[in-house]
Parts: C-alpha cells; sequence; structure tokens
C-alpha cells in the first residue's frame, strides 16, 4: 500500500514508454482488451497530442494515467463538441484501493470544466465492475443509449456525468443522456443559451467560426 495520496498532472514526453507499458500490461492481462487492440494501448504520444494524458504520481512512481479528449479528435469517440470523453483508464494493481483511480477521473471532469464542457463520457466494459462502483461514487450515470460496439462482439457500457444545468442548444435541463437532436445541432451550429445561467445569448458567426456572448458568464468561440 502506497504512503501517499496520488498527485495528477500532465504525462511528461519521458513517462510515455511507462505509461504505454502499464496501460498494456494491465489491459490485455485482465482480459479487457485483446492483443491486436495493444497498439492503440501504447500510442500514448499520439493521444497526448490531441488529448490529454494525465498521469497520477505515488511515492513519485507513475501508479496510473488517464486520456482525457475535450476539444474532439481521433480519441474523442462518439463524443460532440461541448463533450469531454474519458479514455483508457489504468491503475497499477500495486495501489488500487488508495484513491488513485478516483483522483485520475476527477482530474479529468476538472479539465473539462476548464475547456467549458457540458458533460463527461465514458465507456467501459461490462466486467469491469469496480470500476462502475467508482464512476458511479463520483457521480456518473448509466447512459445505455450509448451503449455500443466498436468492434462485432464487443459490448461497451455508456456513462455519462452533466457538468453544466443547462443544454447550450435548446436551454432545457440537462441530463447524463443528453439530447438527440440537440446533440446533432451542436456538430455544426454554435450554442444559442448559455449553459450556466439559461440565458439566450449572442451569437455571431463568421466564415472563420462563431462567437456566443452571455452578458455574465462571458464569451466562447469555436477557436
Amino acid at each position: 500500500m502506497p504512503t501517499s495520496t496520488a498527485f495528477v498532472r500532465r504525462a511528461e514526453p519521458s513517462e510515455y514508454d511507462g505509461v504505454a507499458e502499464l496501460t498494456a500490461r494491465v489491459y490485455v492481462s485482465e482480459g479487457y482488451a485483446s492483443s491486436g487492440y495493444e497498439d492503440a494501448l501504447r500510442q500514448v504520444a499520439s493521444r497526448d497530442r490531441s488529448a490529454q494524458v494525465l498521469v497520477a504520481l505515488v511515492d513519485g512512481a507513475v501508479a496510473g494515467a488517464v486520456t482525457v479528449a475535450t476539444r474532439g479528435g481521433e480519441w474523442a469517440e462518439q463524443a460532440v463538441p461541448g463533450e469531454a470523453v474519458i479514455r483508457m483508464l489504468v491503475v497499477d494493481p500495486a495501489v488500487r484501493g488508495s484513491g488513485t483511480g478516483a483522483a485520475l477521473v476527477r482530474a479529468c471532469i476538472e479539465r473539462a470544466r476548464e475547456d467549458g464542457c457540458g458533460v463527461v463520457r465514458l465507456s467501459t466494459d461490462p466486467s469491469m465492475t469496480t470500476a462502475h462502483r467508482l464512476y458511479e461514487r463520483i457521480g456518473f450515470a448509466r447512459t445505455p443509449s450509448y451503449d455500443w460496439e466498436p468492434l462485432p462482439g464487443l459490448r461497451l457500457l455508456g456513462y455519462a456525468l452533466a457538468l453544466l444545468p443547462w443544454c447550450d442548444q435548446c436551454g432545457e435541463a440537462l441530463s447524463p443522456e443528453g439530447h438527440d437532436r440537440c446533440r446533432r445541432m451542436a456538430e455544426l451550429d454554435p450554442p444559442r443559451w448559455c449553459a450556466q445561467c439559461r440565458r439566450r445569448m449572442v451569437v455571431q458567426v463568421t466564415p472563420t467560426g462563431w462567437t456566443a456572448k452571455c452578458v455574465e458568464h462571458g464569451v466562447r468561440s469555436s477557436s
């Protein structure tokens, strides 16, 4: 058992190989991924370019890692703009039960808040029951409509956490499931409502992007 709590920060390039080894070893050896998926598990540098790879340090050593995508990209799975996705959470078996996994998930949530995301999503193997309990303790809810099969026969369960009270497309209450029509709109259209206070925003669209201004909570932009 570790003698200190986990400290979470962005992974450094010198740690990529260690994160790759830990992630691949745990996922493959514990039956959560096939050997054919090992290459993707080891693509830490790629994940850290288009998303953020976070590490948990316990007693100065990397004891866990996770990827969080807050601005789309190849590691964002089924997310639309305004949604964050947690990927490839892993904790060294030697420190499990120490709160390391929870520290990593909470750090992902904070990154999502900082980047203005309204929902955090993740997919998990049905057999990862310990992880399911962790997500639920933190506040995630099951979202069965987002269960999916990235590969034939590989079914993943959807979980989500709403970070903001209102949908920025329709102005109605935001739930972990989200609104199908609004999610489709978000892929093409700027937000219309402030997700924090439900005020109608002033939207300006240009050939290069958009801005949306709330008189209380400031300006959002597509850049």
